[in-house]
């Protein structure tokens, strides 16, 4: 029977736990695990464990994100007409953006190094107004 060192283990742990590529690797395998729920459950239909926008539960208006989880459905079952349909906003602008910072925080994790991105009070202010002018124009129309 091996005796195991569980100091150095731990230290091994820590350490790989603490490497730059951790965090984000992280959050594609919870992604994976996402989309693999996801697949086989209709966010179309009611009574699934899927929670509901608390926006939408508050208020009853659409956020700038409601519909992602259909449209993300959508998506992965090939319709992308139906994804347009949930959340154009999100499908044409969201979705490329995001896979673009996700890919590059993953890059430079696998690279050993840190990365989170920086934004200008004037793109936060850019950001913040589209989101408004979204919500206003799919709660309207």
């Amino acid at each position: 029977m091996a005796i195991i060192d569980v100091p150095a283990a731990v230290g091994r742990l820590r350490a790989a736990l603490s490497h730059p590529a951790a965090p984000p690797l992280a959050t594609a395998a919870a992604g994976l695990a996402g989309a693999c729920y996801l697949w086989g459950t209709d966010p179309h239909t009611s009574g699934n464990l899927l929670p509901r926008c608390p926006f939408n539960w508050a208020t009853g208006l659409l956020c700038p994100a409601c519909g992602g989880t259909r449209m993300v459905y959508d998506l992965m079952h090939g319709d992308v007409a139906a994804a347009l349909h949930d959340n154009a906003a999100l499908l044409t602008v969201g979705l490329p953006v995001a896979l673009y910072l996700s890919g590059r925080w993953l890059s430079e994790g696998l690279r050993g190094r840190r990365w989170a991105p920086r934004m200008s009070t004037r793109g936060k202010v850019a950001v913040l107004s589209a989101a408004v002018a979204w919500v206003v124009a799919r709660n309207l129309l």
